[in-house]
């Protein structure tokens, strides 16, 4: 114990350890300025070097979180489905509360919380989150009165965002490069699972049961989460960096240690107004790169809220019950698990580009893209042409083609995200957010005038406007491969990520 040898070399006469000595015991160091305390690499507390156990059961735990609070939004078209009768409403206006405006609260959870995120930690915030969320599902199932239904599941989307918005952080937090990578495709695969998951519990709770009982099934799930949560650790570096400063301040007589590196605060009105409203609205019309994924990503992902209204009665048209129906969204969760080939390629790829010494530039990672674009326009042409009124074809013929569909979403929510990581740096949080924003807006929307598309325009019309719209998207990926580097030369925001690129000349593993 430090504090024992400091009292012995005091009692002794000697001198007293420096700081710095002091510190490097422990496992910190001084900056270069000698103004701040920081982490030496090999210290055993911070959360990349823990161990291999510790780091899955939290990531595990917290995508589970992720996945099922995902569920609940899109299991809230089926018990729209029901409730409306209940209550005496119009198909539509169901729909607006039990789905949009869940996803509307989300909107305003990407705004609100990102700017405090870093200051209070991950783990008060994943315990909040999932707690609360539990109580709003409670709540939804108990009551009778429209007005709370509505308070709580506004309220249980604004929560929604926290995970949504933090979990990048916590595997940035707990992981390297090289293995953000593997994490940041598993957190993508748990939230795209949780999409569609939605529409299959909650046809076969309602099926048993009734549209009330899907939120207590969602409540005590997640409310088993909240409790495996208390045993995960906080992983926010600057705020466990306090903690080791001050364990080591109390264990010795030092007189003075400097303060903890700590760039956390909580950003006053005009910081918050700059950096969580303007900047992602500047890089969403400013930034063609920003402006052109934000509108695939949440067009495409939006598809999934648009099947949740259109894939059952599709299904039903073919003859099969309700609860069967709802089991072909398992076609498009298989194509999302064969994106794991996809990154082993990725991997491949960039082993190989470092054995040779070159730089990585971020267009070297968008192979995924290349192959999702069009895998997602065949897979949606070929659903619209195999399906009834028109043809009559056997169901496992449409339903091959949603595997396509569910691998080309993986792929392009995986790859673009990560090209906005790539390609911003410091500014991937505000365009990540840009998208975010674009995202939930739509997957809000789309839900409420898919029964009348599809009622209007039929079924393969209908698909084939989804369709044409994906078709539009295969240009993108051949002028990001090809001209992504000059557009980012070009960008304000993204030029600052293209020097440091230069300056390095190849991609360093960080430990």
């Amino acid at each position: 114990m430090q504090s024992i040898s400091s009292e012995s070399t005091l009692s002794t006469g000697e001198p007293e350890p420096s700081a710095i000595e002091l510190l490097h015991d422990h496992c910190l160091e001084l900056t270069p300025d000698g103004r701040y305390v920081r982490w030496l690499g090999d210290h055993p507390r911070h959360p990349r070097n823990w161990s291999g156990l510790r780091k899955t059961y939290d990531i595990v735990l917290i995508c589970l979180l992720d996945l099922f609070i995902t569920a609940s939004s899109t299991a809230g078209s089926a018990a729209a489905a029901q409730a409306k009768h209940e209550y005496n409403i119009s198909g539509t206006l169901s729909i607006f509360i039990f789905v949009t405006i869940f996803l509307l609260g989300q909107v305003a959870g990407t705004i609100l919380f990102p700017p405090w995120s870093e200051t209070f930690g991950r783990k008060n915030m994943y315990i909040v989150s999932s707690g609360l969320s539990a109580i709003c599902c409670i709540i939804i199932g108990l009551v009778r009165s429209m007005p709370v239904i509505i308070i709580m599941r506004i309220t249980a989307g604004l929560l929604s965002a926290i995970p949504y918005t933090i979990i990048g952080g916590s595997i940035e937090d707990m992981f390297n490069s090289h293995a953000r990578i593997w994490a940041m495709y598993y957190w993508t695969i748990a939230s795209n699972i949780g999409l569609i998951l939605g529409p299959i519990m909650s046809s076969y709770i309602i099926a048993g049961l009734d549209w009330r009982w899907n939120f207590y099934i969602f409540a005590i799930i997640v409310a088993v989460i909240t409790g495996g949560l208390f045993f995960i650790r906080e992983s926010r570096p600057s705020l466990l960096l306090a903690y080791e400063v001050k364990r080591v301040t109390d264990m010795t007589t030092v007189q003075y240690i400097p303060p903890p590196l700590n760039h956390d605060h909580i950003p006053d009105l005009n910081t918050f107004l700059k950096e969580a409203l303007f900047r992602p609205a500047q890089l969403f019309f400013q930034e063609p790169i920003i402006f052109v994924i934000a509108v695939m990503i949440s067009v495409a992902m939006s598809l999934i809220y648009i099947f949740t209204e259109a894939l059952q009665p599709i299904y039903e048209s073919m003859g099969f019950a309700k609860t069967d129906a709802s089991l072909i969204f398992i076609a498009i969760g298989l194509g999302t698990c064969l994106s794991t080939l996809t990154r082993m390629l990725d991997s491949y790829i960039l082993n190989y580009l470092r054995r040779q010494g070159r730089p990585i530039k971020p267009e070297y990672k968008l192979v995924g893209l290349g192959l999702g674009g069009p895998f997602l326009a065949i897979g949606l042409w070929w659903f619209a042409w195999t399906i009834p009124p028109e043809n009559q074809t056997p169901w496992i013929v449409p339903t091959i083609s949603l595997v396509l569909v569910g691998y080309a979403l993986t792929e392009m929510d995986t790859v673009l995200y990560g090209y906005i990581s790539d390609a911003y740096l410091s500014y991937s949080a505000s365009a990540t957010a840009a998208v975010a924003f674009l995202r939930a807006l739509l997957s809000g929307v789309f839900p409420l005038f898919t029964p009348q598309m599809f009622d209007r325009l039929g079924n393969n019309v209908a698909m084939s406007v989804l369709a044409a719209v994906a078709t539009a998207f295969c240009i993108v990926p051949p002028v990001f491969i090809c001209y992504g580097e000059r557009i980012r030369r070009a960008s304000k925001f993204a030029r600052y990520s293209w020097e440091i690129q230069e300056e390095l000349g190849k991609e360093k593993e960080d430990w």
